[in-house]
């Protein structure tokens, strides 16, 4: 393969903070951290990583790009989720979604599916 996913970049105001969150959220561990980034990953040989960077405007609109996490079992996940921080979004989904959505401690929306095993289930 001539390239792989390296990590997913994630600009914040907290670098540390949101380093946690997803840490906690991911189990992953921070792998590496000064004050221009934090890099977390379950391993510094397990791609692809998250990498906090550093930005000084607040989040404005919707992403454009956003994570989808797929659990064993969606609402114990999605309360832990909620307990590390994260608050639930009505973007418009509707009642009859199989998916929840979620915003990290700087308001970045990301998803928590319904149990998956495959790309295309």
């Amino acid at each position: 393969m001539a390239v792989s996913l390296y990590h997913l970049a994630v600009d914040s105001h907290d670098l540390p903070l949101m380093a946690r969150f997803w840490s906690a959220v991911l189990d992953w561990k921070i792998l590496y951290e000064d004050e221009h980034e934090i890099v977390i990953g379950a391993h510094e040989t397990a791609l692809p990583g998250m990498c906090f960077l550093p930005v000084p405007e607040e989040k404005t609109g919707k992403n454009r790009l956003h994570i989808d996490l797929t659990p064993d079992d969606q609402a114990a996940e999605v309360e832990r989720i909620i307990a590390l921080g994260a608050r639930r979004l009505d973007v418009g989904q509707g009642p009859e979604s199989t998916w929840v959505v979620l915003a990290d401690p700087e308001g970045n929306e990301f998803c928590v599916l319904r149990p998956k095993r495959t790309l295309t289930d």
